[in-house]
């Protein structure tokens, strides 16, 4: 019967079964194989109740959805290009930081290309800048939002590791700004050697963007203001956000109608978060199989096999995350290897906070690593470019990635010392 329940699975596997439904049954066949009751599955799905933080993840999904149907990307876009087009470069500063706000609130870089991708290529080619940069840049300028709040992958990684979502929040940003520094030094200096027009500088423009977004412009303040000022939760910050995005998009800019776009703008949004918490639901349960296997344990005597030194670990660490972000999507990979690697990285002397962030980084530079990246197959769709020139596209930029990777791995007061100045040395 054991072996009967083992065949199922690899069939399931071979005939391309959601991965959600292949994690459940193998808890189940696990607990069955042990002769443990189900029942130990379904104290997990139960245990989502209650995590309060959870709450936070269908307010903002909403509010992200909202921005992205209305024009929040266009007026964005306009006062970033209004105030940095001057700059050698600065249209790429500009769609690095539109694509970067954007991902924060939708929790998926590919969701960026296809949304944003059009029109910021079409303004990089038409100022000149080289079609290979053009690509690429458009192509990897989301990733870096994943680390900004209120980034949906930051929630759920707090809520997979027991890690305060607050403490995240701040741990990523600065990070997420060095990402996009080393980026616009690039983006800046290929600019400078090119003959790429700049957008003169105009005050009247300048203000005339900034009253278009003037509504828009609080959004940020509102959720880590209100959280690091005390006013709110997370999940409170997060209901406060979508009531005022909702709000100003559907009474205030009146981009949306709330009888005709309201309704089907929830419902695709709800869709997402229903397969986030189906996900999260069964890799929990595989979780509570694995744990009783003593599975994390292994792991962790296996590693002290191979080495002992935290340098190293650190190294295959990220070079494990990084074939996971090529073969994964992001939600379901936090969810299947966070509760592995979380107490071997404890082991190690790795914080849960900093491992977040290492975790979050690598898994979206794996997006963009050829052959497989997810995001190259999306810009290749979406830009109806071959895969060989996405992949040369993004090479420069994945090698910047890389450094960049690097220095949050191992310097971990880029992430930790924010919250120390915060929190106090004890943290």
């Amino acid at each position: 019967m054991i072996a009967l329940g083992g065949l199922s699975l690899v069939a399931l596997l071979l005939l391309g079964a959601p991965l959600f439904s292949l994690m459940a049954a193998t808890a189940l066949w696990g607990f069955a194989a042990e002769e443990v009751s189900s029942a130990a599955f379904i104290i997990e799905l139960y245990r989502m109740t209650d995590a309060p933080t959870l709450l936070a993840i269908p307010f903002f999904t909403f509010a992200g959805f909202l921005m992205a149907e209305g024009g929040t990307p266009r007026r964005l876009t306009g006062l970033a290009r209004a105030f940095l087009g001057w700059m050698p470069g600065g249209l790429a500063v500009v769609t690095l930081t539109t694509c970067a706000f954007f991902t924060a609130f939708s929790g998926a870089s590919g969701a960026t290309i296809v949304a944003l991708g059009g029109l910021l290529l079409a303004s990089l080619q038409q100022e000149n800048y080289p079609e290979g940069f053009s690509l690429g840049l458009v192509t990897t300028s989301g990733g870096p939002g994943l680390l900004f709040p209120p980034s949906l992958p930051l929630i759920l990684y707090g809520v997979v590791a027991q890690v305060n979502i607050d403490h995240l929040f701040l741990a990523g940003i600065a990070p997420g700004l060095l990402l996009l520094l080393i980026l616009a030094a690039y983006s800046m200096n290929l600019a400078g050697r090119s003959e790429v027009r700049r957008t003169p500088f105009s005050t009247r423009r300048l203000i005339r963007a900034a009253r278009e977004a003037g509504w828009e412009l609080p959004i940020p303040v509102l959720i880590l203001g209100g959280i690091y000022g005390g006013f709110y939760t997370a999940a409170e910050a997060a209901a406060v956000a979508a009531f005022y995005v909702f709000v100003i998009e559907v009474f205030v800019y009146r981009d949306i109608d709330l009888f005709r776009d309201v309704p089907r703008i929830a419902r695709e949004s709800m869709i997402l978060v229903g397969v986030i918490l189906i996900i999260l639901g069964a890799a929990l349960g595989l979780t509570n199989y694995l744990v009783d296997q003593e599975i994390p344990q292994r792991l962790l005597a296996s590693m002290r096999a191979f080495t002992s030194n935290r340098w190293v670990f650190l190294l295959t660490l990220n070079l494990f995350l990084l074939l996971v972000g090529c073969m994964m999507d992001i939600f379901s990979a936090i969810v299947v290897v966070v509760p592995l690697i979380t107490p071997i990285a404890r082991e190690f002397g790795v914080h849960p906070v900093h491992l977040g962030i290492i975790f979050l980084t690598n898994l979206e530079i794996g997006y963009m690593t050829p052959p497989v990246g997810l995001n190259l197959f999306i810009a290749s769709n979406r830009f109806r470019k071959p895969m060989s020139e996405i992949w040369r596209a993004t090479l420069p930029f994945l090698a910047l990635r890389l450094a960049a990777l690097a220095l949050i791995t191992y310097i971990s007061y880029l992430t930790l010392g924010p919250l120390r100045w915060f929190l106090g040395e004890g943290f």
